[in-house]
């Protein structure tokens, strides 16, 4: 893959699946029988606040490269990155960075001011992670979480709908464990490897990692549970929302999958884990399925519904 394209990560952009949670949900629930060109409107709504987000993030990697090269030169995986090897120099990164962000932001605006605003929020603190939350224990993943957080609500405002708050605080706290997933790789990598890089942000205890990693686990997975046995997801999708709480084994696989992996140091990538972890893999898979039947197979409603009492 070529430099500037690595310095983009648009493997990243996996992330941003988060934008088109709401969307998903709404096809299931408020948008059946709705006319096709509404849907096609608010497909192509979310798709571009999609792209903006995506643009944005991935100009604050082009900076963070750019500012943090120097330490990043230290870490055994980090050192690989365009800029501390020199494939990419810092002022190209630099222009690199503040342009995609501007397009992302023209972007945001584009599809409505409230996501405009949103995606400028989000811009804002990415901002204040690089320049100073980063290096605060806790904050600095809690912002990130926050981050992804924001990206599910400007998907939700784009296509002018609104979100429940168990869907928003489990996009929070699974984020979350997968912050402290990758504060425990790095960690794990850098004691593995030796050398002189140091988490910016203090995490030098392990044990203190797994702590936080067991109590955002466990919230991310009640936080779902209690979405799927909510009022609101019975009213949107019926029987479907029973098909959803019968899906959690599958999250609690994936999530155990990426915490072994954190005690590896292995790579938190989630295009690596599908890649290389067949476990994963499948769970993800299942998931994806059962999700995709519970909501939109009309056979699995019914089963549902002659299974399960309301």
């Amino acid at each position: 893959m070529p430099a500037l394209l690595r310095l983009l990560r648009p493997g990243d952009w996996t992330k941003g699946v988060f934008v088109l949670v709401p969307i998903v949900f709404w096809l299931a629930g408020e948008g059946r029988g709705v006319e096709r060109a509404v849907v096609d409107a608010k497909l192509r709504l979310a798709l571009m606040a999609f792209v903006a987000i995506g643009l944005v993030a991935s100009g604050w990697y082009a900076l963070n490269d750019a500012w943090d090269a120097a330490e990043d030169r230290l870490h055994p995986t980090k050192r690989r990155r365009p800029v501390a090897s020199g494939a990419v120099s810092a002022v190209t990164a630099t222009l690199v960075g503040v342009g995609c962000m501007l397009v992302g932001l023209s972007m945001g605006f584009a599809v409505g001011n409230g996501a405009g605003w949103l995606v400028a929020a989000y811009a804002v603190l990415q901002a204040g992670y690089n320049l100073t939350l980063k290096r605060r224990a806790y904050l600095d993943v809690a912002t990130i979480a926050l981050g992804f957080t924001l990206r599910a609500v400007v998907g939700a405002v784009a296509i002018d709908v609104r979100i429940s708050v168990w869907l928003v605080l489990c996009v929070f706290f699974l984020t979350l464990f997968l912050g402290f997933v990758k504060r425990t790789c790095d960690l794990v990598a850098a004691q593995r490897e030796g050398g002189g890089w140091r988490q910016r942000a203090g995490y030098g205890d392990e044990q203190e990692l797994q702590f936080l990693l067991a109590i955002s686990a466990c919230m991310a997975v009640l936080m779902y549970l209690l979405y799927a046995l909510s009022d609101h997801a019975k009213s949107l999708y019926g029987a479907g929302a029973a098909g959803l709480a019968l899906l959690t084994p599958f999250v609690l696989l994936v999530v155990y999958r990426f915490y072994h992996r954190a005690r590896r140091g292995l790579s938190d990538s989630p295009l690596e884990v599908l890649r290389t972890d067949r476990t994963a893999l499948v769970g993800m898979a299942c998931f994806v399925a059962g999700t995709w039947a519970s909501l939109y197979w009309p056979q699995a409603k019914q089963w549902l519904e002659r299974l399960f009492i309301a």
